[in-house]
């Protein structure tokens, strides 16, 4: 691998980590270092991090949030 793409991906603690559990990225990116933002994109997936996985985060904590409610609710309904 290219020292320069090293550099790069050390520099980014999470990339650095999707190498070191993926290792087949590390003969990809020494055969193709142009291949270093799809390598980024991947490891975007891998980890959740997309914008539709953050929505879906965020919806699941709503969910979360109304069963809370309404289950508080309902035992202060079943007190009275």
């Amino acid at each position: 691998m290219r020292k320069d793409v090293y550099e790069y991906i050390v520099a980014k603690p999470k990339i650095h980590q999707f190498l070191r559990e993926q290792p087949s990225w590390y003969r990809r990116l020494t055969r193709r270092p142009m291949d270093i933002k799809e390598m980024e994109k991947e490891a975007r997936q891998y980890y959740k991090q997309t914008f539709p996985h953050k929505v879906e985060q965020v919806v699941q904590t709503i969910e979360m949030a109304k069963m809370m409610m309404a289950m508080m609710k309902l035992m202060k309904d079943t007190h009275n």
